[in-house]
C-alpha cells in the first residue's frame, strides 16, 4: 500500500509536541468547574507507536480533542507534525487523523460515499483519492455501496479507521479502537496499524486493553486527574514494578514447596516460594535485591534438581494500578 501525504511540512523529530497544556471546563448549573488537563507535556517521537493510558475521566479525550481542534485549550502549546495548532490550524488538522471511540457514522451514506466526502473535505484531488484501496485494505470492499446502517459494529469500527486515513495523515490517533471488537477483527486491525507504522505513520493509541499497549507501544504515557504521572519507554515502565517470578519444573515431582526462604533467610528479603497445581515451583523475588544465581544456589541446597525453568515479569496492568490508585 502506498501513501501520498497532502501535508507539505518536513518530517520533524516529534510527530506530536505538547507543552504545559491546560484546560478547565467551566462550572455548569449542576456541576462545579473541572480541571481536565494540568500542565500536560508530552513529546511523541516520529514513527513510533505511543500509548496514552489512564482511567476514565483522566483527561485522555480532552487531550485528543484539543489536538483535533474540537476543544480549545486554556494554556500551553501543541504542535502536530511541526505545525502549531493555533498559528497553523489547517496544516495541523491535515497532519492528523483521529479514530473516535464513538461509532458515529451517517446511516444514510454508503462507505464509499463517506470516504469520498471525507477526502473532499480535506482537499484531496479526485485523482488522488484512494477510496477503493482503503476499503479493500479494511475488508469492506464488498460493502462499498450498502448503507452504513446495515453494517455490524465491527465493520463500522473499520470504517472509522478508513475515514481517518483518506488524507494520508502522518499521525493517526486511535481512541479505544478495539472496544467491543471480536478477537479476529482486533488482530486484523492491529495488523493494519502495524503496517501503517512500518510505512512511517506515527500512531497514538488509547486503550483499556493494557496487554495491547504492552505488546504494541514503544513509549507510554500514563495520565491521571489531568496530569502526566509517568512517561517512558514500555520496558522502563515495566521496571517500576520490582517483582519477578522464577518458574522451576523439578526433575522429580514435589508434594510441597521447599523451604528455600529458610535457606537464604536474612540475606535476601521478600522471597516467596509456592508449588502450583501444574507442578511448577513459583519463586517470587525482587530483582533489585536478588540474583537468579542466589535462587539456584538455594534450590541446590534444598536438594532440588531442575528440569526446566521459565520467568514471569511485571505486567503493564501492575504499573498502571500502582500509578493511578488513589
Amino acid at each position: 500500500m502506498s501513501m501520498t501525504s497532502h501535508t507539505p511540512a518536513p518530517s520533524p523529530d516529534e510527530a506530536l509536541s505538547v507543552v504545559n497544556l491546560g484546560k478547565t471546563y467551566k462550572a455548569q448549573a449542576t456541576s462545579p468547574a473541572k480541571q481536565a488537563l494540568c500542565d500536560v507535556t508530552l513529546q511523541v517521537p516520529r514513527g513510533s507507536i505511543f500509548g496514552l493510558l489512564g482511567p476514565n475521566g483522566a483527561g485522555k479525550s480532552t487531550l485528543i480533542n484539543t489536538l483535533a481542534g474540537l476543544v480549545s485549550k486554556d494554556t500551553g502549546t501543541a504542535h502536530i507534525w511541526g505545525f502549531d495548532i493555533d498559528d497553523h490550524p489547517r496544516q495541523a488538522r491535515a497532519s492528523i487523523g483521529v479514530v473516535p471511540q464513538e461509532l458515529s457514522i451517517d446511516p444514510f451514506f454508503t462507505p464509499a460515499e463517506i470516504l469520498d466526502l471525507q477526502a473532499g473535505l480535506y482537499g484531496v484531488p479526485r485523482r488522488e483519492r484512494r477510496t477503493t484501496q482503503i476499503l479493500d485494505i479494511m475488508g469492506l470492499r464488498d460493502k462499498a455501496d450498502v448503507y452504513t446502517r446495515t453494517l455490524s459494529g465491527g465493520m463500522r469500527r473499520r470504517l472509522l479507521v478508513a475515514k481517518a486515513m483518506v488524507h494520508a495523515p502522518p499521525v493517526l490517533v486511535l481512541d479505544e479502537p478495539t472496544a467491543g471488537v471480536d478477537i479476529e477483527l482486533r488482530r486484523s486491525l492491529w495488523d493494519y496499524v502495524l503496517e501503517l507504522n512500518a510505512q512511517g505513520v506515527t500512531i497514538m493509541l488509547t486503550t483499556h486493553y493494557l496487554e495491547e499497549a504492552q505488546a504494541l507501544c514503544d513509549e507510554i504515557a500514563i495520565i491521571n486527574h489531568g496530569a502526566v504521572v509517568a512517561h517512558d519507554t514500555t520496558d522502563n515502565l515495566l521496571r517500576l514494578i520490582d517483582n519477578k517470578t522464577l518458574l522451576v519444573r523439578p526433575a522429580s515431582p514435589l508434594t510441597q514447596a521447599p523451604d528455600i526462604v529458610g535457606e537464604i533467610a536474612g540475606q535476601i528479603p521478600n522471597i516467596k516460594c509456592t508449588l502450583r497445581d501444574n507442578g511448577m515451583l513459583a519463586i517470587e523475588y525482587n530483582p533489585s535485591a536478588c540474583q537468579v544465581a542466589d535462587l539456584f544456589a538455594a534450590l541446590a541446597a534444598a536438594n532440588i534438581t531442575i528440569a526446566d525453568i521459565d520467568t514471569e515479569g511485571a505486567h503493564l496492568e501492575s504499573v498502571f494500578l500502582k500509578l493511578t490508585s488513589g
